[in-house]
C-alpha cells in the first residue's frame, strides 16, 4: 500500500504528515519521515510513500490550526490501531477543548478508567498522530508540562497559541 507524505513550514518547525486514503497515519514536528514511521502499527505501515505538494482538508487543517482555528484539525480522520484501552483514550484526547488543556488523572477519567493514568500517559506516549490526536492538552497534576515526543518547547507553544481560544468561565 502506498501513502502521501507532506513536509509543511509551521512556526513550530517542519510539521511532516504521512496519510493514506484521507487519513493520517502519523504526523509530528519532523522533516524526517523516519521519526514518525515507527509510530504506525505494523498492520498500518506502508510499503511506499509519494511526496505530495498538498493532502487537501488534511494540511488545510494544519494552516487553520496555525491561523488560530484548532477545530478542523479534530475533523481529520485518522487511523491508528491499539488495544481498546488505547484507541478509546485517542479519541477521547480529541474530545478535550483547545485552551482547556487536563491532567493526566483525568484524561485517565476521560477515557473511562480512573485508576489508568500510567495507561493514559502510555496513550499520549504512543499516539502517531500528533497535532490531530491533541496529546498535548494533557499536563502533569502539578501544572507542568510534562513530557512530549516533539520536544517541550513545540508543547508550550502549541498551548499557548490554544490559551486565547478557551471558554470564558461561567
Amino acid at each position: 500500500m502506498k501513502a502521501q507524505l507532506l513536509t509543511m513550514s509551521t512556526p513550530d518547525g517542519p510539521f511532516t504528515i504521512i496519510a493514506r486514503d484521507g487519513a493520517v497515519l502519523a504526523s509530528g514536528w519532523t522533516a524526517v519521515p523516519s521519526e514518525l514511521t515507527g509510530q504506525i502499527h505494523a498492520e498500518l505501515l506502508p510499503a511506499e510513500y509519494e511526496p505530495v505538494l498538498g493532502l487537501g482538508t488534511i494540511s488545510a487543517a494544519v494552516e487553520e490550526f496555525y491561523a488560530g482555528n484548532p477545530a478542523p484539525a479534530m475533523g481529520v480522520p485518522v487511523l491508528q490501531k491499539s488495544g481498546p484501552f488505547r484507541s478509546h483514550a485517542w479519541d477521547m484526547l480529541r474530545t478535550v477543548a483547545p485552551g482547556s488543556p487536563v491532567t493526566y488523572t483525568e484524561y485517565a477519567e476521560l477515557s473511562g478508567n480512573p485508576k489508568a493514568v500510567r495507561a493514559a500517559a502510555s496513550a499520549c506516549a504512543f499516539n502517531a498522530a500528533a497535532l490531530f490526536v491533541p496529546c498535548h492538552r494533557v499536563i502533569r497534576t502539578d501544572g507542568t508540562l510534562g513530557g512530549f515526543r516533539w520536544g517541550l518547547a513545540i508543547k508550550e507553544s502549541l498551548l499557548e497559541r490554544e490559551h486565547g481560544l478557551a471558554p470564558a468561565p461561567k
